[in-house]
């Protein structure tokens, strides 16, 4: 997680019925205001987050980079669209279905038969086992840039082979070895490291997202079904890791499952590969997808890596569209009759747009349900700043962190002026040293003219409004917050 201090333009004192106060006295708390800075300020050097057209400089954007707190949180059970995300129900109907198929075809003895992802409550034993042997992961976003910054070429796409292995199977007991066909295909590819995060949230089936990152694990199974008599005759059961990321400056997105087997018993399951593909639902399309086909055992982890690239139409301004990736692997075993029906997992919404105020042709990618977070420390840089957001917070005002009454994005220059000029009007005197800071802030449909006309001002440091107010403008744009979207403030 990272924590920083971030800010906007706030005021001095609150809203409606507002005392007076003679200069040099908070409104908000009636304490005399010391004078850290010698100049006084002038009201037109106020502009809080600036234009909302102007780009943001490095530095700008380097304070918003550190001001955005990196929290993953649970996303919603349903896309945009009302889909059901990650879980995909039903496979019980499958099942029974394909062994009847099967049931008359010469030869026949068994059958596959895939589970549905299952939610489940915490892990079990051997659960915990297969997580462990997962290389150390990362909580740094380094290595996704990475992997965006050199997205392979479509054409090298991986095999999207399913054809079943010829070699016989081993004895019923026996773990299935690595085959050399597997770790050749496997070699040009390795597994991207999900975040701690993930890892230490468990089986609980549901999608963990930050801004740009998501992740997750679910539990499922496959199983030998005896076309004869319809009994499982043995089984595999697996941990699903899927893990997808994005960039706020590329319109490609990557995606990955991997399977994990946790324990395995019976027969005909020795040998089981599993392989597969993915596809795209909404504004967005797989360009390069690969899956081909690996061994599961408790030593070998078969897992699949896809792009998504936006389909928006980026020559036209202010686009926007969301799509999400929908993975699906098959198994098979020499000794089926045929590889088990799909199993399907999929993204959250990942939106992308070229809509960003100030950076118009830059086309980005996030996590539509993720709501952002810029947080201010009451011991950072920007103290004043931040004990005054908390104070207005504490007096019901939108946008604290913990709660789902949100700040939206307001990006019109006309009503964020009108918002600051109600709150902080420029024949209100400031003190030397001091400026007008608001909360709710001016560039939100929550500010002091746009919304319900309660807000809170306050007299503070100037250089510290001024630089709170450039670590805000870099936050929407490190998060690519667009207009009318939601975020929350966190006082630490």
């Amino acid at each position: 997680m990272t924590l920083g201090l971030l800010g906007s333009h706030l005021g001095v004192a609150q809203a409606t019925g507002e005392p007076g106060t003679g200069a040099g006295t908070s409104p908000t708390t009636g304490v005399t205001v010391t004078d850290p800075v010698a100049d006084e300020v002038s009201p037109d050097s106020e502009l809080d987050d600036g234009d909302p057209d102007v780009a943001p400089s490095e530095e700008d954007l380097a304070l918003g980079a550190d001001s955005t707190v990196e929290e993953p949180e649970a996303a919603p059970e349903t896309a945009e669209d009302g889909g059901r995300v990650g879980l995909v129900a039903g496979q019980k109907a499958v099942c029974d279905k394909q062994v009847k198929d099967v049931a008359d075809t010469p030869g026949a003895q068994f059958v596959a038969c895939a589970s549905s992802l299952e939610p489940a409550v915490e892990l079990n034993t051997d659960e915990q086992a297969a997580l462990s042997q997962l290389d150390a992961p990362a909580d740094t976003s380094a290595a996704e840039s990475a992997v965006l910054a050199d997205v392979p070429d479509a054409e090298q796409a991986g095999s999207q082979g399913t054809a079943p292995d010829t070699a016989d199977d081993m004895a019923s007991t026996a773990a299935p070895a690595d085959e050399p066909a597997d770790t050749a295909a496997a070699a040009k590819r390795k597994p991207w490291k999900e975040p701690k995060w993930c890892i230490d949230a468990g089986v609980d089936s549901t999608w963990y997202i930050e801004r740009m990152r998501g992740c997750g694990i679910w539990r499922a199974e496959v199983n030998a079904v005896d076309v004869r008599t319809g009994r499982k005759v043995g089984g595999i059961k697996y941990l699903v890791i899927g893990y997808s990321f994005s960039a706020r400056d590329s319109k490609t997105w990557a995606y990955q499952v991997r399977l994990l087997e946790s324990s395995r018993w019976g027969r005909a399951v020795n040998g089981t590969k599993a392989s597969g593909s993915a596809s795209c639902v909404g504004k967005c399309k797989v360009t390069n997808k690969s899956f081909p086909a690996q061994t599961i055992s408790k030593s070998a982890e078969p897992y699949g890596q896809f792009f998504m690239d936006t389909t928006i139409n980026t020559t036209a301004s202010k686009q926007r569209g969301t799509g999400r990736s929908v993975a699906s692997w098959t198994f098979s075993n020499p000794e089926w009759v045929a590889p088990s029906e799909p199993t399907k997992h999929s993204t959250v919404d990942v939106r992308c747009d070229n809509a960003l105020p100030g950076a118009p042709r830059q086309v980005g990618c996030v996590n539509l349900q993720a709501v952002p977070v810029i947080s201010y420390s009451l011991t950072g840089p920007w103290p004043e700043v931040a004990q005054h957001i908390k104070d207005a917070q504490a007096t019901g005002l939108p946008g604290k962190y913990g709660t789902t009454n949100y700040l939206t994005r307001l990006t019109d220059s006309k009503k964020i002026k009108e918002n600051r000029e109600k709150a902080c009007p420029q024949s209100l005197q400031r003190p030397p040293g001091k400026s007008c800071d608001e909360y709710p802030f001016a560039s939100t449909w929550q500010g002091a003219k746009h919304g319900n006309g309660k807000f809170s001002r306050r007299m503070v440091n100037a250089k510290q409004n001024t630089d709170a107010g450039k670590a805000l403008k870099g936050f929407y744009t490190y998060s690519r917050v667009l207009e009318g979207d939601r975020f929350l403030v966190w006082i630490r």
